[in-house]
């Protein structure tokens, strides 16, 4: 179990060291061109993912996502004991993930974002959409394919970077870890309850839809 969730909590922190450090480096480099600051963004984040999902992925099945972490409870396929352990060492890896930015590039440790644009019924909406895509690549790929699921997961994250108009957060862990960043990739506080109960509620929709789509035919 400590095995676990230390490639929970290691992968949670390396993958808001992608999305933090990107977000900063983009926005430096662009030169106030917000289109490159994005790819950048997503190009970064899409890379950690498929890295970390691959190494990763065999010791803790790399969820580094409560909202992931959920649909495999919901499934049976982790005991409530393990995924609520999961849970808080994914929080927990992601804030220490942004301050670890921070220290890289030598900003105050401790922020709060000030981002005021990540909310309304279309930022909401896209997250919904973002969590229930971000499950079906995931239960999708390991009906049909399980050896290609990082190389699924980073394709998609990095598209929907592009595709929705939350950036596609889709990440309880990663949402709450971006508020502590007043960077090109914060969010404020105040608007991190909505996303995450919309990223609730996208699991659960995904759950009464995806068990019956790849069910395995008996």
């Amino acid at each position: 179990m400590i095995q676990k969730l230390w490639a929970e909590g290691l992968g949670t922190a390396l993958l808001l060291v992608s999305v933090v450090g990107s977000g900063i480096m983009g926005e430096a480099l662009a030169g106030g061109n917000v289109a490159i600051a994005l790819l950048a963004n997503a190009i970064a984040t899409g890379c950690m993912l498929y890295v970390i999902i691959t190494v990763l992925g065999p010791i803790s099945g790399a969820h580094f996502n409560p909202a992931v972490t959920l649909a495999f409870w919901l499934r049976g396929e982790i005991g409530t004991r393990l995924a609520l352990l999961y849970v808080a060492t994914q929080v927990c890896g992601g804030i220490v993930g942004v301050w670890a930015t921070h220290g890289m590039f030598d900003l105050p440790l401790l922020q709060t974002s000030t981002t005021m644009h990540r909310t309304g019924l279309a930022q909401w909406w896209s997250e919904g959409i973002a969590t229930f895509g971000l499950l079906f690549v995931i239960f999708g790929g390991l009906r049909s394919r399980p050896d290609a699921v990082p190389t699924l997961v980073a394709l998609y994250i990095t598209g929907a970077y592009w595709f929705t108009a939350s950036t596609s957060f889709a990440n309880p862990a990663v949402t709450i870890a971006r508020g502590f960043s007043d960077t090109f990739s914060g969010i404020y506080p105040g608007h991190i309850p909505a996303f995450i109960a919309i990223q609730l509620v996208a699991v659960g929709v995904a759950h009464a839809t995806l068990r019956r789509l790849f069910a395995v035919n008996s």
